[in-house]
Order: structure tokens, then C-alpha cells, then sequence
């Protein structure tokens, strides 16, 4: 791969890596019910296979969507980017918000034992039959994947991916020593001030491919 390659595909594949580390990473049932089953090393990589697989399937049906309908009405394309760009200031404010107060994320690590299959099937619920999933993997990262030049649009897939399949991996098979810290509330206000200015900095690169047209 030569230089100038490697310096078009890292400011892209980051760019995924990021915005999806920052939608994925928050207090929700999906990453409680995660952490639940590595606290008791429970059906740990079916549960993490299923999370992040899915996330990489609902990722690339949006961009690849996106891409194709955002093909034929370059002006979509302009108002999803400054839509997009939105959203992201929004988001960046509300993480910022939870900044400024203690939370925490806690799983309950008693309880009945559960089945491979009514694992996986919690699981499921928790990601498909969240409405949010969606808006962040298929609306916002596929129209932001989207705007990516022809060539580039895989890496901004597998930076996506790669930040989905890590998150729930880490927090899987990492709970017994991520759960004390993400019960601390100091931990995910720092986490918390971080996302926010990352939602910012991806603000500011989709307004400019948004004016620039490219």
C-alpha cells in the first residue's frame, strides 16, 4: 500500500472507528445485558458474536443503502451530511450533559442460568427491537458512510465494525475487571466528556465534506 493510499483510507477508517465507538458506548440495556454474561462467564462469545455481528450487518446495509440513494439525489446528499452533522452536535451536547452527573452501568451477575438459545434471544431483543439502533447504524453512520468516496466506503465499514466487535469483546470477556470501573460514576463522566468532544470534531469534518460538496 503506498503512502498516499494509507493517508486517504486512515483519515476515513477513523472516522468510522469513532463515530461508532461513541454511539455504541453508553449506559443501556443491550451493554448491561453484555456485561452480564461475562460476569458469569455465561455464553460470553455467542452473545459478543451476535452483538457485534449484527451491528456490522446493520452497518453496511446503510452505508451501501445510503450510498445508492444518495447516488441519484446529490442534494440528499448535501442535506443528510448537514442533517447528520446535527444530529452528532446534538448527541456531543446531551454526552457532554451526562458529563456533569454521576452515572453508572451495572449488571446483576445473580440469577437463573440462561440457555444458548434464550441468550442469544435476549440479546436479539436487546439490539432489534431498539429503535435507536437503527437511527445510529443504519440512518446516521449509513448516510455518513455514504458520503465516502467510492473506494473508501469499505474502510468506513470496517472501522465501524472494528469498534463494535472490540467494544463488546472488551466488555464480554473484560467484565470482571471493567464491571468495578464502570460502576464507578466518575469513570463514565470522563468517558462521557470524551465522547462528547469526539461527536464535536466529527461535527466539524461532516460540515465541511457537507459545504464542500465532496
Amino acid at each position: 500500500m503506498s503512502s498516499t493510499a494509507f493517508a486517504q483510507i486512515l483519515p476515513v477508517f477513523v472516522q468510522g472507528l469513532l463515530l461508532s465507538l461513541g454511539l455504541i458506548v453508553a449506559i443501556g440495556a443491550q451493554n448491561a445485558f453484555v456485561l452480564r454474561q461475562g460476569l458469569r462467564r455465561e455464553h460470553v462469545l455467542p452473545v459478543v458474536a451476535f452483538c457485534a455481528l449484527a451491528d456490522a450487518v446493520l452497518i453496511t446495509a446503510g452505508v451501501l443503502g445510503m450510498a445508492q440513494a444518495l447516488g441519484r439525489h446529490p442534494a440528499l446528499a448535501q442535506a443528510m451530511a448537514l442533517a447528520g452533522a446535527a444530529f452528532l452536535a446534538w448527541y456531543g451536547w446531551q454526552a457532554l450533559q451526562r458529563a456533569r452527573r454521576a452515572s453508572q452501568l451495572q449488571a446483576a451477575a445473580g440469577g437463573a442460568g440462561l440457555s444458548r438459545g434464550a441468550a442469544l434471544a435476549q440479546a436479539a431483543a436487546f439490539t432489534l427491537l431498539n429503535p435507536h439502533v437503527y437511527l445510529d447504524t443504519v440512518l446516521l453512520v449509513g448516510s455518513i458512510g455514504a458520503q465516502q468516496p467510492d473506494g473508501l466506503r469499505g474502510w468506513f465499514i470496517a472501522g465501524s465494525s472494528i469498534a463494535s466487535l472490540g467494544w463488546f469483546t472488551a466488555l464480554g470477556f473484560g467484565a470482571r475487571w471493567l464491571a468495578p470501573l464502570f460502576a464507578r460514576p466518575r469513570a463514565w463522566q470522563v468517558l462521557d466528556a470524551l465522547i462528547g468532544l469526539t461527536m464535536w470534531v466529527l461535527t466539524v469534518m461532516l460540515l465541511r465534506l457537507a459545504l464542500n460538496g465532496t
